[in-house]
C-alpha cells in the first residue's frame, strides 16, 4: 500500500488534472517505514489504474476558484494539479512511453524513494557507477554506463558551474570500476587546452602518459614528470593531409603544390644522396634556364642560409638579378643558358651543399624551396600564390620544431594520454588539436576489425576553441576544412569505435553539425539564450520543466539526458578529492589576500 493523495478529475489528451487532498501538502511523509516526498512540481506520482500503475510527473499546480466547507466548518479551496505520464510498471519493471491513459476518478498515489530511485536506475545486478544523486530526491542513482560510453557525449556549461569536474567525475569512476576490463581494449586520448588533467587525475600514474607540450621552454618539473614533445613517424609528417593541416594550404593552389613535393621525396627517397643530386639540379636549372625567374635568387638564398653553408651563402650575395637583359650577373659576368658561366663560378660552391643530415624541419623548408624554383622555371605557379605558404612554413616551424619531433619514433601507448596545449601559443593551439584528432582516427581506423574488437575515445576540453564556427582569426576555407574533418569523425567515427566527448561554456559556438551528433549531453548552468536555444533545438529528449531548470542551476547540478537515460535527470554530482580534482578551481580571495 502507499499514500492516498487525490483522484483524477480531467484528461485532455497526454494531460492529465488530479484534485489533491488538502493534507498532502507536506515537503516530506513517512508511512510503514518508507519515505515519501510530497506533492510539487516535478515529483513523481502513480495512478492506479486497474492493477497497472501509471507514472506521471507533476508540471503544475493552481486551486480552483469554488470554495467548499469542510466538516469542522472551516471554508477551503480545492487544490488542483496538472501531470503528465512518462511511463508505466508492469512485470519487467518500470517501462518509458505512454502506453496507458488513466480516467476520471482513478485514484493517485505518492511514490516511495525505491521506486522513484528504480524509475531512473537501470543498472544490472552488480553495477555501481555513481558520480552523485538525484537533486530534487537526493537519492544516489547508478548511471547506465554501457550505452553512455558507446556513445558521442557533450557536456555544457558556463565557466565556474562545474563541467570540468563532472567530466573529470565521469571517467575517474570508469577508470575506477572498470580499469582492469578496459586496458588493451580501449584507449583514451584527451586535448587539454588549460593543463587541467596533467596531475593526478582520472587515472593512476602507471596507465598514463601526459604531453605537455609547449612553445616556450618548459620548468624543470615539468621536464621531468612529462613528455614534452609528441613524436611523428616520418610517413605520417610526410602526408599531404598533415602538411596542408599543419600550414594551412589553400584547396586550389598551395595543397597541389605540397603534393608535388610529397611525391618528389617519395620517387626518390631511396638514394641517401638523392636530395643533395636534386638541389644541384635545381640551381643549374636556375641560372641556366631558358627563361630564368628572378624569385629564384631569394629561393635559393633560403635554401643555402638553412644549410648554413657560408661559402655558397657568401656566393649568392655576389649574385644580382639584370632586369633589363632577364639574366643573373656576378660582377661583369652574365649567366648565360650554355652553362659555361655557371661552370666556372658557380659549380664548385654549389656541390659543397650537403642537405641530407638536416631534420625533418629543415629538409621541408629546403624541399618546397626547391620545388618551387622548378615550377616557376616550368611556369607552373604564380610565386604571389606560393610565397604566403613559403612564409607560413618558416615561421610555423619556429613553434612546431618544440612540441613535434619527426621519426624519433613512436607515440607511447597507454591507456590514457593527456596532451596538455597550456603553454602553447594560439597558433599551434589550432592547429595541433586537428592533427592529433587525425593521428589518433587513422591509426585506430585501420587496425580495428569490423565489428570493432577496440574503442576509441576523444575527449576535447573547452571544445569551442577549436570547433568553433565564430573565429574571425582564420580564412573561412581553412575554417571549413578544420570543422569538416571533424564532423568526418564524429559523424563516421561510430562504425569503427571511435566516440568524441566535447566539454565546452560556449555550445552555441560548436558546429551544429558537431552537436546534433552528440547522443548523451550533462548541461550545466547556460544564461545565454543562444545556447539555450540551440539545447532547445538539438536535443529531442530535453523536456520543458528540465530546459526552465537550466539557467538556474547551482554549481555542481546538471541535467543529464540522451540516449543513455530513460528519462532527463536532474543530478548533483559530487565533488572529486582535491588531489583529483582539475585544476579549474576558482581562487578562494579569503585564503589569498589574507
Amino acid at each position: 500500500m502507499s499514500i492516498r493523495i487525490g483522484e483524477v478529475i480531467g484528461v485532455q489528451g497526454i494531460r492529465i488534472t488530479l484534485r489533491i487532498d488538502e493534507d498532502s501538502n507536506h515537503e516530506v511523509l513517512f508511512y510503514e517505514g518508507q519515505k515519501y516526498k510530497g506533492v510539487s512540481i516535478r515529483e513523481y506520482i502513480s495512478i492506479q489504474r486497474g492493477f497497472r500503475d501509471i507514472i506521471c510527473i507533476i508540471e503544475g499546480e493552481y486551486l480552483d476558484e469554488s470554495r467548499v466547507e469542510s466538516s469542522n466548518g472551516k471554508l477551503g479551496y480545492i487544490r488542483k494539479v496538472e501531470a503528465r505520464p512518462i511511463g508505466f510498471f508492469d512485470t519487467d519493471g518500470f517501462q518509458q512511453g505512454i502506453k496507458f491513459m488513466p480516467m476520471i476518478q482513478d485514484p493517485a498515489y505518492l511514490l516511495p524513494e525505491s521506486k522513484i530511485a528504480s524509475i531512473f536506475d537501470r543498472s544490472k545486478a552488480g553495477d555501481n557507477f555513481q558520480i552523485g544523486k538525484m537533486l530534487k530526491e537526493d537519492i544516489p542513482v547508478s548511471l547506465p554506463w554501457r550505452r553512455l560510453f558507446n556513445s558521442h557525449i557533450g557536456i555544457f556549461g558556463n565557466t565556474g558551474s562545474g563541467k570540468s569536474n563532472t567530466l573529470a567525475k565521469l571517467y575517474t569512476v570508469l577508470f575506477n570500476n572498470k580499469l582492469h576490463s578496459i586496458v588493451g581494449k580501449s584507449r583514451f586520448v584527451i586535448i587539454d587546452f588549460n593543463g587541467e588533467y596533467t596531475g593526478n587525475q582520472l587515472a593512476p600514474n602507471t596507465e598514463k602518459i601526459v604531453y605537455s607540450l609547449s612553445t616556450r621552454p618548459l620548468k624543470d618539473t615539468e621536464q621531468q614528470n612529462n613528455k614534452s614533445v609528441f613524436p611523428l613517424e616520418s610517413d605520417e609528417f610526410w602526408d599531404t593531409e598533415t602538411l596542408s593541416l599543419l600550414f594551412q594550404a589553400t584547396t586550389n593552389t598551395q595543397r597541389p603544390f605540397l603534393n608535388r613535393v610529397i611525391e618528389g621525396r617519395r620517387r626518390y627517397e631511396k638514394s641517401n644522396d638523392s636530395i643533395n643530386a636534386y638541389a644541384k639540379k635545381k640551381f643549374r636549372d636556375a641560372f641556366c634556364a631558358g627563361q630564368p625567374k628572378a624569385a629564384t635568387l631569394d629561393l635559393m638564398r633560403t635554401i643555402a642560409r638553412v644549410a648554413n653553408n657560408q661559402e655558397l651563402i657568401q656566393a649568392l650575395k655576389n649574385v644580382n638579378w639584370h632586369s633589363l637583359y632577364s639574366k643573373f650577373f656576378q660582377g661583369n659576368i652574365y649567366f648565360n643558358t650554355d652553362g659555361s658561366e655557371y661552370d666556372k663560378n658557380i659549380l664548385t660552391t654549389v656541390d659543397s651543399l650537403d642537405v641530407s643530415t638536416l631534420d625533418a624541419f629543415d629538409q621541408l623548408i629546403i624541399r618546397v624551396n626547391l620545388q618551387l624554383i622548378g615550377d616557376l622555371i616550368n611556369g607552373y605557379v604564380q610565386f604571389d600564390h606560393i610565397q604566403p605558404l613559403l612564409k607560413r612554413i618558416e615561421s610555423s616551424l619556429v613553434s612546431l620544431r618544440r612540441v613535434i619531433s619527426v621519426g624519433d619514433g613512436v607515440a607511447i601507448e597507454k591507456l590514457v594520454t593527456v596532451i596538455s596545449l597550456r603553454r602553447c601559443n594560439n597558433e599551434i593551439k589550432k592547429v595541433l588539436p586537428l592533427l592529433f584528432a587525425k593521428h589518433y582516427y587513422n591509426s585506430h581506423r585501420h587496425t580495428v576489425n569490423t565489428p570493432p574488437d577496440k574503442t576509441m575515445h576523444l575527449i576535447i576540453d573547452e571544445a569551442h576553441n577549436i570547433l568553433s564556427q565564430q573565429s574571425n582569426r582564420e580564412s573561412e576555407s581553412w575554417k571549413d576544412y578544420r570543422l569538416e574533418q571533424f564532423e568526418e569523425i564524429i559523424k563516421e567515427g561510430r562504425k569503427f569505435g571511435v566516440f568524441i566527448t566535447v566539454s565546452s561554456q560556449r555550445p552555441a559556438d560548436i558546429s551544429p553539425t558537431i552537436v546534433s551528433q552528440l547522443h548523451n549531453f550533462f548541461i550545466h548552468r547556460l544564461v545565454n539564450e543562444r545556447d539555450l536555444f540551440l539545447m532547445d533545438n538539438s536535443i529531442s529528449t530535453l523536456d520543458n520543466i528540465s530546459r526552465s531548470l537550466i539557467p538556474g542551476l547551482a554549481q555542481g547540478s546538471c541535467v543529464a539526458t540522451g540516449t543513455a537515460f530513460e528519462l532527463p535527470m536532474l543530478l548533483q554530482v559530487d565533488r572529486l578529492p582535491h588531489d583529483k580534482q582539475p585544476a579549474s578551481e576558482d581562487v578562494n580571495l579569503e585564503i589569498l589576500w589574507s
